[in-house]
């Protein structure tokens, strides 16, 4: 994982250094992304990157409205440290987890998992029919999935309406 960051410093006339503006670029969260075709950035990230697993790449899922859960099977190839046990990929279609660093077109990567923590993003099942991706979160009253956009609204439902089908580990990304 990798920090960028700069720190302006002034020197007062007392000679002492001063902090004037300090701005710091951080990762969201701690999920690998891999965009294939950029050139690593050093040798131990190139050593990481060159071993590589197939998984299942099993449909689409909406980071927008829930639709029907679709289902189709084929494999992709990814790095082999983005997989954990019990792992498979989706494709995203849609814009409200974008400030969870997802985007409309990026594939990925999930564990299979019936829970998850609050903050999480997860793959939600609602009322068995639709699947949606969202950032999960337990309410008083219910479950909370909040899409990562504040320009859309989060879904409220009961305990029994939604079931968990795995936690968001990675991220992968092509520009074309």
């Amino acid at each position: 994982m990798f920090y960028l960051g700069y720190a302006l410093v002034e020197r007062n006339n007392n000679n002492k250094n001063k902090m004037n503006n300090i701005s710091l670029l951080l990762p969201k969260n701690r999920r690998p992304v891999w965009t294939p075709g950029l050139e690593t950035l050093d040798e131990t990230l190139d050593n990481e990157l060159s071993t590589y697993v197939e998984i299942p790449l099993l449909g689409m899922i909406t980071a927008g409205n829930p639709i029907e859960r679709v289902e189709h099977s084929e494999n992709i190839t990814v790095p082999a440290n983005m997989v954990r046990k019990d792992t498979y990929a989706l494709k995203v279609s849609g814009h409200s987890m974008i400030d969870d660093n997802i985007q409309d077109g990026d594939i990925i990567i999930v564990e299979k998992k019936q829970s998850a923590d609050n903050g999480q993003s997860v793959v939600a099942l609602i009322n068995d029919e639709q699947v949606t991706l969202k950032k999960f979160y337990i309410e008083a009253d219910g479950i909370r999935l909040q899409p990562a956009n504040p320009e859309m609204e989060a879904i409220l439902l009961k305990n029994e309406e939604v079931q968990v089908l795995g936690v968001v580990t990675g991220i992968i990304r092509k520009f074309e």
